[in-house]
């Protein structure tokens, strides 16, 4: 095997694992936020409840979203093609402009959250 190849291999190891860690937070996320929207309903919790799990939901987004682009962004760091950094930007410009909206809406929420005197 000559060296080229073990870098490649290494490579493609690091992107995979970046990738699948960024799947991983946004499934946490995801069963996490679920299982309190689950227990919060049972309880009757006011919408100020249920606003504090969606920002928690849209943390984990936001932060699997990072690993995502960064997964992209390795992916294209060994040896890129012309049409391989066209897709990167392509794929940072989506993936940046849902970090904004969500980051957006945290913000949001929890300025809603703090107004109302609410918890978690």
């Amino acid at each position: 095997m000559e060296p080229g190849d073990v870098l490649r291999s290494g490579h493609e190891v690091l992107v995979t694992i970046v990738e699948s860690a960024g799947a991983v937070v946004i499934f946490v996320g995801a069963v996490w936020a679920a299982l309190r929207f689950v227990w919060a309903g049972l309880r009757g919790r006011d919408a100020v409840g249920f606003t504090v799990i969606r920002l928690s939901l849209g943390r984990f987004l936001t932060l699997g979203l990072e690993f995502q682009l960064a997964a992209d962004i390795l992916r294209t760091a060994f040896a890129p093609t012309l049409a391989q950094i066209g897709q990167l930007a392509a794929i940072a410009a989506i993936r940046t402009a849902l970090n904004f909206v969500l980051r957006w809406e945290v913000e949001q929420e929890q300025r809603q959250v703090g107004q109302s005197g609410g918890g978690g």
